[in-house]
This record gives C-alpha cells, sequence and structure tokens, in this order.
C-alpha cells in the first residue's frame, strides 16, 4: 500500500503534531492520570514505554506495509501543551481505504470538544487522501467517545471485539 506523508494539521484552537519520539516526556505527564484507562484498562505507560512505543508508531506502517500508522499529538496553540493523541490505522478493505480511529484527550481538557475537534481535523485530513469508510472501537458504557464518534458521522454496530463495540461510517 502507498503511504502518504503525514503532515501537521491547524484548526481554530488546535495543531495536530506528527508523532516523534521527542514527545514522550511531555506525553508521560498527559497520560499519567489513571481515569484514563477507566474503560481501555492498562497502567499509565512509563517515559521508556512511550519512548519505544513511539519509536515503533513514527515508523508509519506495519512490518508487512498492509497498514499505515498514523499519530498526531494534539496542541493547545493557545498554551503550547500537549492535550492527547488521535490515532488512525489505515488499511485497504474491499478495494477502499479504511482508517480505524481513536483519540485520547487529558482529563484536564475533556469536556471542552477538543477530543471531537481534533479526531474531526483528522477525518477531514484522512478524507482528503482518500480514506473512504473509518470505525472505532468504544467500550458501551464511554458516553463520552460515544458523542465523539457521532459527531464524525459513526454510528454503532452490533459487533463487540474485546468488550468494545464496533462503531462505523
Amino acid at each position: 500500500m502507498p503511504r502518504t506523508s503525514i503532515q501537521p494539521i491547524e484548526t481554530e484552537r488546535l495543531r495536530l503534531e506528527p508523532l516523534a519520539v521527542e514527545h514522550a516526556p511531555a506525553m508521560g505527564a498527559v497520560l499519567s492520570d489513571s481515569r484514563l484507562y477507566e474503560f481501555t484498562g492498562g497502567t499509565a505507560p512509563t517515559r521508556a514505554q512511550l519512548e519505544s512505543r513511539y519509536a515503533a508508531q513514527a515508523a508509519g506502517r506495519s512490518d508487512d506495509g498492509s497498514e499505515w500508522w498514523l499519530n498526531w499529538i494534539v496542541v493547545d496553540r493557545s498554551t503550547g501543551d500537549p492535550t492527547g493523541f488521535v490515532q488512525a490505522t489505515v488499511r485497504h478493505d474491499d478495494g477502499a481505504l479504511v482508517a480505524d480511529i481513536a483519540w485520547v484527550i487529558s482529563t484536564r481538557y475533556q469536556g471542552h470538544g477538543i477530543a471531537s475537534e481534533a479526531t474531526r481535523a483528522m477525518v477531514d485530513w484522512l478524507t482528503g487522501h482518500k480514506v473512504a469508510r473509518f470505525t472505532a472501537h468504544i467500550h458501551p458504557d464511554h458516553q463520552a467517545s460515544s458523542a465523539v464518534a457521532r459527531k464524525q458521522g459513526l454510528h454503532p454496530t452490533d459487533t463487540h471485539v474485546d468488550g468494545e463495540r464496533r462503531w462505523e461510517s
């Protein structure tokens, strides 16, 4: 699958910066709040874990080249502070590009439309790069993430994977 270069994206309030290993220290603080893992499980990553994860993700594709990995750090333009991240795993499905999307926003910034704004910017960018369909996997009780998905034009399906409901456009 040919891959496009990931680019920065700007919105009125946000800058989406292509993920780099150098984001690990600042994102460690963003991801340290245990409340972020209420629906997804897991624990806050260490700096070393983030550096390792970001090095792999910044490669931008799976080892076999069948998936693109597109990851952006969401930055508040007024302060320069990171607020979270958005990501997409893009693959071919029945001749079309499909992106499985996800978002995580710091509890400090939740409730202000940051996740919806950042995710919309990513979806628009992906659509401009010929992604035709979108999916997301959301815990059935996570109302805030369900609202973000709805704002992207996704709807819940009857499919569940690892305790999460699949949403599709």
